[in-house]
């Protein structure tokens, strides 16, 4: 157990001490700083009159039949907050992917692989040492950006919307799912440009599945079964995009199907990786 919590350890501190990650922090804080001093709050005789976000004003949800303006407080707080859940997804998980990206290919470089393997672990261990610290590095940076944009909205309006902290789970785990291509890419070539190459490229393909309602109907009868079949096996990264967006609005969500099938890929791609590794002659 020690030997694989120190690689968990060893793989977050070498994570951690990318410039890209710490790039990520730093946006990270800006945000914080950024969403604490935009919001206004004006309190008259101890009850809410005014709110102002970015010098754009709303009011409270008590003055929202009077006609005087369609965004409440509570709206306000929703729409920041889904604001931030889909930049975290999106913007977020392209960049962490970036700066992950090296780390298992330099993780079977000559040297470094012998020394982790000497270890007393076995490969698969060794491996999951790494995946588990690569996840834990972007689950902070995560909950530190959503988390910290949540307390802050809250603490400030009172209006408390625990939803989108589920939010934060789906990036991370899309994340992992995400991370399970570049793992695959790079135990099979170990070249990072690959990895990434791939893991975007499902990203841009999932785009093209979210519109499969729309596209398989016009298929034939070879390239309709062989869509479906892409859709089914491939992650939907664009399509959990809307239950990131429902949960951060705090609003049912319609299908989980999309989150469920990205995870399966991704548990088979670290199981693949996971095959490959043991079997590697190193």
């Amino acid at each position: 157990m020690r030997p694989l919590l120190g690689l968990v350890l060893m793989t977050f501190r070498e994570l951690w001490a990318r410039k890209i990650v710490l790039g990520l922090f730093i946006v990270s804080s800006l945000v914080l700083l950024a969403v604490t001093f935009a919001l206004n709050l004006d309190v008259v005789e101890g009850s809410l009159a005014g709110i102002r976000l970015f010098g754009q004003d709303a009011m409270p949800e008590a003055d929202a039949n009077d006609g005087a303006s369609p965004l409440t407080l509570t709206r306000l707080v929703v729409a920041v907050e889904s604001v931030v859940a889909g930049a975290a997804y999106w913007i977020g998980i392209l960049l962490a992917l970036f700066a992950s990206a090296s780390l298992f290919p330099d993780l079977q470089s000559d040297g470094r692989v012998e020394l982790v393997l000497s270890k007393p672990m076995g490969r698969v261990q060794a491996l999951c040492g790494h995946v588990l610290g690569v996840w834990a590095a972007v689950a902070a940076l995560t909950l530190y950006l959503m988390g910290g944009v949540w307390l802050i909205m809250s603490l400030k309006t009172g209006v408390w919307n625990p939803q989108f902290l589920l939010s934060l789970l789906i990036v991370v785990g899309m994340f992992a799912a995400m991370y399970g291509a570049v793992a695959l890419m790079g135990v099979w070539t170990e070249s990072t440009a690959l990895g990434l190459i791939v893991s975007y490229g499902l990203i841009f393909v999932s785009m093209v599945l979210a519109a499969a309602d729309q596209i398989a109907p016009t298929l034939g009868p070879v390239g309709k079964p062989v869509f479906w079949g892409l859709y089914h096996a491939l992650p939907n990264f664009t399509e959990v995009t809307r239950i990131v967006s429902s949960l951060a609005r705090g609003a049912a969500v319609a299908s989980w199907y999309p989150l469920v099938s990205s995870l399966l890929f991704g548990g088979v791609a670290y199981t693949v990786t996971g095959y490959w590794f043991a079997r590697r002659d190193f």
